[in-house]
């Protein structure tokens, strides 16, 4: 089983603050999308684009964004912005059970992932981070490393500066 959020944006970003929520599940040979069976016809037209037919509406869909991690998607079906995210089975049961299968990463430090020379930081004491953020760049082999934020914090202190020669498994940053 699967459960499916679905809210609306107009193309400019701007939420419609509309969101539905359906389950969809497979019984021996066939697809249900809440308690209708899907009877209809799926056409993929390129990497990145469907064709549907279902209740004798068409639609035209094409994936923007995909998270793989958080199983989220961007897409655009018939010229409306949809962002949608999906839970499986697993993740409901724990859910269910008071727990979170993705909760956000803690992080207390940031380890150096090679010996390299630190190029820049982008981050400074008291800052906050997202998952994702650019922290540094770490020269290593003549290649620029971007190091990201493994998760969601606040920088306590910077244990290295620009020019510095770091090695593997150095802390470079810690967070509250």
């Amino acid at each position: 089983m699967l459960k499916v959020n679905v809210g609306g944006k107009t193309l400019d970003g701007v939420s419609s603050g509309e969101i539905s929520t359906f389950e969809i599940n497979q019984e021996k040979d066939q697809w249900l999308i809440g308690e209708s069976i899907f009877n209809g016809d799926i056409v993929r037209l390129s990497q990145n684009q469907y064709h549907i037919l279902w209740k004798n509406r068409s639609y035209n869909v094409e994936v923007l964004e995909t998270g793989t991690a958080d199983k989220t998607f961007k897409l655009l079906i018939n010229g409306q912005l949809l962002e949608t995210s999906v839970k499986d089975q697993f993740e409901l049961l724990l859910e269910g059970l008071g727990m979170q299968a993705s909760a956000s990463t803690k992080i207390n430090n940031l380890k150096a992932p090679m010996p390299g020379l630190i190029q820049s930081v982008a981050i400074e004491a008291g800052q906050e981070v997202r998952k994702g953020e650019t922290l540094l760049v770490l020269v290593a082999m003549k290649m620029e490393n971007i190091i990201k934020s493994p998760g969601t914090g606040i920088v306590k202190t910077l244990k290295i500066v620009p020019g510095q020669i770091v090695e593997k498994n150095q802390v470079l940053v810690e967070f509250q």
